[in-house]
């Protein structure tokens, strides 16, 4: 019998590599990448225990980068599979002389499920997820019960989820899938009111050249349920 094959979220961008960007994954790569076979640990990662943020789908890590900037103090994860965006990322770092950002080039689900602890991750970010608008698309899309599901196991209790999309029916769904989600209670939906969490990215430059509205999905995660009439009062399920 055919093997099941594995439901992605992402479409694989080849993109042009560089050579100095190839160069910067060859030689950086030791320093700020982390491999699925090794257990996280954020003290023998970063030499000590901080507010941990990841962000999932760093692209070029120009948000990354800002935030590892504007708080030293803390400690930053990326996931990624784009290579030239990885690249230029480990170069920034390293000619920035900033140590507290390290990267898995990981399908996201993986380190969720097999790599992260429980309850290490004090916020996590996905900003400008591939919206797979088409119907028949939309089980690729990475917000989902099930992804939301590992991503609470490794976000402590009081953790902040960050989402950002210019698609309204994906804003729809994220919300859906929230509010239906015992583990996290939906905080705040913000539309074209941007993010303390985020800079502006192409993806957002190029939604509002189209006229898209930029929705800002704010939640924490919670120890125990809330019960179901208390999450009525919190707005209406829609449906994905």
């Amino acid at each position: 019998m055919a093997s099941l094959r594995r439901v992605r979220s992402y479409a694989r961008r080849g993109g042009r590599l560089t050579q100095g960007q190839e160069r910067a994954i060859k030689e950086l790569w030791p320093r700020y990448g982390l491999r699925e076979t090794d257990a996280f640990d954020p003290l023998s990662v970063f030499g000590r225990r901080a507010l941990l943020t990841l962000e999932i789908g760093f692209g070029d890590g120009a948000n990354l980068i800002a935030l590892a900037q504007q708080y030293p103090e803390q400690d930053f994860l990326g996931i990624d599979v784009y290579r030239p965006g990885m690249g230029a990322l480990f170069a920034r770092l390293a000619c920035e002389a900033i140590d507290n950002v390290r990267i898995y080039a990981s399908d996201v689900t993986d380190v969720l499920r097999r790599i992260l602890p429980p309850a290490v991750l004090t916020r996590a970010l996905i900003f400008f997820p591939d919206p797979w608008p088409k119907r028949r698309h939309h089980k690729r899309r990475l917000i989902q019960p099930v992804f939301l599901g590992q991503l609470a196991r490794a976000l402590h209790s009081g953790g902040g989820l960050h989402l950002a999309t210019d698609d309204a029916d994906y804003a729809a769904c994220m919300q859906a899938c929230l509010r239906a989600d015992p583990s996290y209670v939906l905080q705040a939906v913000r539309v074209n009111a941007g993010s303390p969490f985020r800079i502006p990215t192409r993806f957002e430059r190029k939604g509002r050249e189209l006229g898209h509205a930029i929705y800002d999905i704010d939640a924490l995660k919670i120890t125990d349920p809330i019960p179901s009439g208390c999450k009525q009062l919190l707005g209406g399920c829609a449906s994905c």
